[in-house]
């Protein structure tokens, strides 16, 4: 047995640091030995060359288990690894925007809108206004509206559209299927 180790601070408990004094075992086989004291369980996986893992340590008893140790460990780590992986974070898009924007400029612009939130990206868009537009901003209100509307069927309004100094900001998150 190894006792200069240090009890483990990540993972499961296994061999002397079960702390329970009775545990639930399950051989290597993956038969039922049923409820045994953990010294006798650690004998036994001893004998068969595996060490002692706690799988389900909040059971009554807990579950522990015939394995070896640091196999257990690499398999969890690569099925972390690989979820990791499969997992998409979201980004959030901008788009900017004027309030007189031109019919053209607005449908290229409405079209990046749709691919992002189809990549399943956050966007948001930012109408900018400059010198005496800034006294039109009913103009920004209805154009961002209008770009709420034409996202409807695949986006929700996340952030309703609010001024923060010279621009008007909202944030368009794409519908859940």
């Amino acid at each position: 047995m190894r006792r200069n180790t240090p009890p483990p601070m990540n993972g499961p408990r296994y061999n002397e640091f079960i702390q329970s004094p009775k545990v639930r075992v399950i051989d290597h086989d993956g038969e039922n030995l049923g409820v045994m004291y953990t010294r006798e369980a650690m004998e036994q996986a001893a004998e068969v060359g595996l060490d002692l893992v706690e799988v389900s340590p909040n059971a009554d008893p807990p579950v522990a288990k015939f394995l070896d140790v640091g196999k257990y460990k690499y398999e969890a780590q690569k099925k972390a690894n690989a979820a990791r992986k499969t997992q998409k974070t979201q980004e959030i898009k901008e788009i900017k925007m004027r309030p007189n924007i031109d019919d053209h400029d607005y449908d290229t612009k409405m079209r990046n809108v749709h691919k992002f939130i189809g990549e399943g990206d956050k966007v948001k868009v930012t109408l900018r206004f400059r010198g005496r537009e800034l006294s039109h901003g009913e103009l920004g209100m209805a154009l961002l509206q209008r770009v709420a509307e034409d996202c409807a069927e695949d986006a929700k309004v996340e952030s309703f559209p609010r001024m923060e100094g010279r621009q008007m900001l909202m944030v368009l998150a794409p519908k859940q299927q």
